[in-house]
């Protein structure tokens, strides 16, 4: 089952590919970008359903649900430079099959007729935010 934690629940120490160092900073940066997207998607009229909802194998960051009534998983990700790859390319496939198997399970305890679902990235890459969405399909994964 997968635990829906409204707050500050925990992560994992470090996330792959933010490249953020030290587990302490990570989580702590983790938590305040998090905070950040949220305020942004509030902004767009959308509304908060669940945050770090997490169950074996998958963690969503965020759940809302927007003004036509679609739920909408959201990865938060953030980059301090774009060295690598930006913010939002580091959602590969290992991760989006994550995310995938946790939205199947929190949809497990949806009640009511299930809405129109979405997987949407919001990426911060050197302090810019970017909202993907759509970003990818659970059937892609």
């Amino acid at each position: 089952m997968c635990a829906d934690v409204q707050g500050k629940g925990p992560h994992s120490a470090t996330r792959a590919g933010n490249n953020f160092s030290g587990k302490l900073m990570s989580k702590t940066l983790g938590d305040a970008f998090e905070a950040r997207a949220l305020e942004y998607l509030q902004r767009q009229r959308m509304r908060l359903v669940a945050r770090n909802v997490r169950c074996r194998g998958g963690e969503i960051d965020l759940v809302m649900l927007d003004e036509r009534g679609a739920l909408i998983f959201v990865e938060v990700r953030a980059r301090k430079s774009a060295r690598f790859a930006d913010a939002a390319a580091s959602v590969g496939m290992t991760k989006r099959m994550r995310l995938v198997r946790a939205a199947q399970h929190y949809l497990t305890t949806w009640r009511g007729a299930l809405p129109a679902c979405r997987f949407d990235v919001v990426a911060f890459d050197a302090g810019r935010i970017r909202w993907v969405r759509d970003a990818f399909r659970a059937d892609e994964s």
